[in-house]
């Protein structure tokens, strides 16, 4: 594939992705706040939300081959009407059973779309990081947009509406999925999912427990008690925090990329990282604390979302790369699943200072053990050890 098609393919991908996101983004900030709705308990609520993150883990392999035999086209086209169902899924069936299946549905085509955009951002070495950077940016406009609008819907029509609506926007993606190159995909056996994890794995274990997981809950959470608890204000309130997430990548995930095609992603992987530690313990002290440390953090993620696909391709090159961006994201989904749990449990009992200050310890701790910190710019990182 060279660089013109490889453009074009990510993009496509990006834009699938996008139109598909938000159908579980809006989930993870209207269920936890309408959970009586959904006729689950708060707890229950807690479990869904990990529960797509804990098929992925077991499922990522499946679904590489897949990708592997079948190519990004069929495998995306597949994620795009498995997500509609499971959107549909969460407006007309109530209840833990039913919920958690469109769960599975939803978290086995997302693995699909994410590996498919991962992949084809990386299959072409000139420009993968620029690639990336536009890709995330294409992929955060859906859940920005969707955030924002669905905690308007939901106040008025109510949250069920919402995802009927998600799931016929989720349907446009179609015609994105059926562009994207046919045959068979990229050769994805390799070094096995689990075993003893690469540094790259624990950082990213590590990074999707803290910004995926302990940040987002703790951000809902915080933002709407400080903005007058339940009600439309706290929907509007976490709605519009999560937002900016997304919102930063599409304004700083291209200037993310370009810094890494400047200074080299592995070294800006390092120094983001432990900014961004420092930042959430910062949140952890309340007032003011709590809204610098928030902006930072969302702003420092935006530069670093387009940074570990082009690392891990550069330590694993050939064959090896579609495998260990897969093992990536497991080890990602790992600590997303765990960082929510991590922090309905904390949280309540244990001061926001202390959480936070260990979290960003952890964060800190896992981008300094990482290699290329030394390295020049320009200058490839060796594979981890």
């Amino acid at each position: 594939m060279d660089a013109q098609a490889a453009d074009r393919a990510s993009r496509d991908a990006s834009i699938a992705l996008g139109l598909t996101l938000p159908t579980d983004t809006v989930l993870y900030l209207l269920l936890p706040l309408h959970a009586a709705t959904f006729g689950v308990s708060f707890a229950e609520a807690g479990l869904l939300l990990a529960a797509n993150r804990l098929v992925r883990i077991f499922g990522y392999g499946w679904i590489a081959r897949l990708y592997e035999q079948r190519g990004p086209r069929a495998a995306c086209t597949l994620a795009v009407l498995g997500t509609a169902l499971s959107s549909v899924g969460y407006a007309l069936l109530p209840g833990l059973v039913w919920l958690l299946v469109a769960r599975l549905v939803w978290g086995l085509s997302f693995a699909a779309l994410n590996i498919a955009t991962q992949a084809l951002a990386t299959a072409e070495a000139a420009g993968a990081a620029r690639r990336s950077g536009r890709s995330r940016a294409i992929i955060a406009a859906g859940p920005m947009v969707g955030l924002i609008a669905g905690a308007v819907i939901a106040e008025v029509w109510g949250p069920h509406l919402v995802f009927l609506l998600l799931g016929g926007i989720a349907l446009l993606a179609l015609p994105f999925a059926l562009r994207l190159p046919g045959g068979h995909g990229e050769a994805v056996r390799g070094a096995p999912r689990f075993g003893l994890p690469a540094r790259i794995d624990v950082w990213s274990f590590v990074q999707g427990l803290a910004l995926d997981g302990v940040f987002v809950l703790g951000l809902s959470v915080l933002a709407a008690q400080a903005l007058g608890g339940a009600g439309q204000g706290a929907a509007l309130a976490a709605g519009l925090a999560l937002a900016l997430r997304y919102a930063s990548e599409i304004a700083l995930g291209p200037a993310g990329g370009a810094l890494a095609e400047r200074f080299g992603a592995a070294r800006m992987l390092v120094l983001l990282s432990a900014a961004s530690a420092l930042a959430l313990a910062l949140i952890g002290f309340g007032g003011l604390g709590l809204w610098v440390g928030a902006l930072t953090v969302v702003l420092l993620r935006g530069l670093l979302q387009p940074l570990p696909a082009p690392v891990v391709a550069a330590m694993n090159p050939g064959a090896e790369r579609v495998p260990a961006l897969a093992r990536l994201a497991t080890w990602r989904d790992l600590g997303a699943g765990a960082g929510p749990l991590a922090a309905g449990l904390l949280l309540p009992i244990l001061p926001p200072a202390l959480v936070y200050g260990l979290t960003g310890l952890a964060l800190l701790g896992a981008a300094l053990a990482l290699p290329g910190f030394r390295l020049m710019p320009g200058t490839p990182a060796p594979r981890a050890p």
